[in-house]
């Protein structure tokens, strides 16, 4: 295990419990926007890479045949699997892994999707390619994720990181597309939606590392008017509100 996946698994172990009440991840709008663009069926298997807490692999579960969700987390799938009971679905699997080198079988899936989870990768470049191998032909592919522009990737990878250790890089969209093409995905579409979050509540389920909270807080305060991180921060009332540019590509594999 390398140094990165040390500090996610750290990270998310401690994250798992409030992070499955966040709102932003929650947000039922979105979800379902995911649910319309993946075309999702009942008809349809699933695998939800870097399912985190299982709330994508829930939403897709309450129509799909099958869903499976893996993670490399064992307490996030853990939140997933109680989140699952309380719903009661019984239409998914959970498996605990390295999504660098997914354990299924070529053309296992006729969905393949990852949401939030792309700026964790150290090589998106190659996850990209296993989520396209296990998917089947004529299937879809999904990615969501924070997506800043070129101009403000920068900052915004720095706000990222003091909240969230293990965040690597968020990609732009002209990154996520060329990597699409790389994987030999086609018949490409983009959809765009904005993550609303409240700082204080953010700050509740998030570990960013001893004094980063403060720094945090004032590099919102600061970038309220002026949006050098992408976020659009502003006030209301006394909260400080922001908002997270998402981007999300469905592509098909070739038949």
């Amino acid at each position: 295990m390398n140094t990165h996946q040390q500090i996610t698994i750290d990270q998310f172990t401690r994250q798992a419990a409030p992070f499955s009440q966040s709102p932003g991840h929650t947000n039922e709008e979105s979800l379902r926007l995911l649910i319309e663009l993946a075309e999702l069926s009942g008809e349809d298997t699933v695998l939800d890479v870097a399912c985190g807490t299982g709330m994508v692999a829930c939403a897709f579960a309450e129509i799909a045949a099958h869903v499976t969700g893996i993670d490399l987390t064992p307490a996030m799938l853990e939140q997933a699997r109680l989140l699952a009971e309380r719903r009661g679905l019984t239409n998914l699997s959970w498996r605990q892994g390295d999504i660098e080198t997914l354990p299924f079988s070529d053309d296992s899936f006729s969905v393949v999707l990852s949401r939030y989870a792309v700026h964790h990768f150290l090589h998106p470049d190659v996850v990209l390619p296993e989520m396209t191998r296990v998917c089947r032909p004529g299937g879809r592919v999904l990615i969501a994720d924070g997506c800043p522009t070129l101009e403000k990737a920068d900052a915004y990878n720095h706000f990222e990181k003091l909240f969230d250790p293990s965040h690597h890089r968020a990609l732009t969209l002209d990154e996520l597309l060329s990597l699409a093409r790389e994987a030999g995905l086609q018949n490409v579409r983009v959809a765009h939606y904005k993550m609303e979050m409240e700082l204080e509540r953010h700050l509740g389920y998030a570990v960013p590392n001893p004094g980063d909270d403060e720094k945090l807080r004032q590099m919102l305060r600061e970038d309220i008017g002026v949006d050098r991180l992408g976020v659009g921060a502003h006030w209301r009332g006394d909260e400080i509100h922001y908002a997270y540019p998402v981007a999300v590509i469905v592509a098909e594999k070739a038949g």
